[in-house]
């Protein structure tokens, strides 16, 4: 007999949520969108309430939430569903530090729910192969090229900006999800990170890595740049020359395309998330958040020209 649809609430009705979020579920059969929890935005022909604690208390049959706000306040509303007995999806990043989601993963386990870490650009269409093309060669050298303009994708957030809202970080750590998932274990070496003089978080940033095979991985993260937006990373290989780009969507070999399909990175990754909880197991994996940590601890902070939205 097929499984009844996961009841679930989605929480931080914002740009993120209507772009993607409610159309994958719309269109996903596993799933029962039943309510919302925002302190501004709502999803129409549901019920919305003010916070996650209220929808909670008034839907007490809801299976799961999806938890879409800033990562600052993420940890509190994830701990409140958990301890309700709800399994979570984290949009990403799943937290403001490690540690605080190493504390969720624990009480996952401990209650007997599902934690989802959602890192949907692993799941961009060519990403499994390129994955498929670097583990059948030897890579000499990589790097990820990660730059994109802060005004067009985030316009007027503030949060981004603030201890806690990672920067540039935000869109660079899609660049690591996809890194950690096709290329060899690696780790931060050395780090600078540009901070605009009225800012709290940094708007650039060059990250030397080095694999446990000693490959060098360059990557560089700006949120200062118009026009065509760069999201790639290229690897020399015994093989070739390879290229993702398009933020995974592409993949080149030699100058010649050899995958290409359309996007469906949310559609997948709630896919993903009705497994795990069909399946009563948790999808947590760290590695992207740490090597931002990592950035942070080792960098050194350069202050540049001020930013203004």
């Amino acid at each position: 007999m097929p499984s009844p649809p996961i009841r679930i609430g989605i929480v931080g009705v914002g740009k993120i949520v209507r772009d993607q979020h409610l159309p994958a579920l719309a269109n996903d059969p596993h799933y029962r969108l039943v309510a919302a929890a925002s302190r501004h935005g709502k999803v129409d022909g549901i019920d919305n309430y003010s916070s996650i604690t209220a929808m909670i208390d008034a839907v007490p049959e809801l299976d799961a939430v999806s938890l879409c706000m800033p990562p600052q306040v993420r940890s509190a509303a994830a701990r409140a569903a958990l301890e309700a007995g709800k399994h979570v999806f984290l949009e990403k990043p799943p937290g403001a530090t490690v540690s605080e989601v190493e504390h969720l993963t624990e009480l996952a386990a401990a209650k007997g729910v599902s934690l989802f870490a959602s890192w949907h650009s692993r799941y961009a269409p060519a990403v499994e192969a390129a994955r498929a093309f670097l583990a059948s060669t030897r890579i000499r050298s990589a790097a990820i090229n990660w730059k994109e303009d802060v005004r067009r994708w985030h316009p007027g957030q503030q949060w981004i900006w603030e201890p806690g809202g990672f920067g540039v970080f935000d869109p660079g750590i899609n660049a690591l999800s996809i890194a950690t998932h096709i290329l060899p274990g690696m780790f931060v070496t050395a780090a600078t990170l540009d901070f605009p003089e009225n800012r709290d978080a940094p708007i650039a940033a060059q990250i030397a890595f080095r694999t446990l095979d000693g490959v060098a991985v360059a990557a560089e993260f700006d949120w200062r740049q118009t026009g065509p937006q760069s999201w790639e990373i290229v690897a020399d290989t015994d093989a070739g020359s390879m290229l993702l780009s398009g933020g995974g969507s592409q993949l080149t070999i030699d100058g010649k395309i050899v995958d290409r399909q359309p996007e469906a990175e949310y559609p997948m990754l709630y896919r993903r998330f009705a497994e795990i909880v069909r399946a009563g197991v948790s999808d947590v994996d760290l590695s992207p958040l740490k090597h931002v940590a990592d950035a942070f601890m080792l960098g050194k902070r350069r202050v540049v020209e001020p930013f203004h939205d």
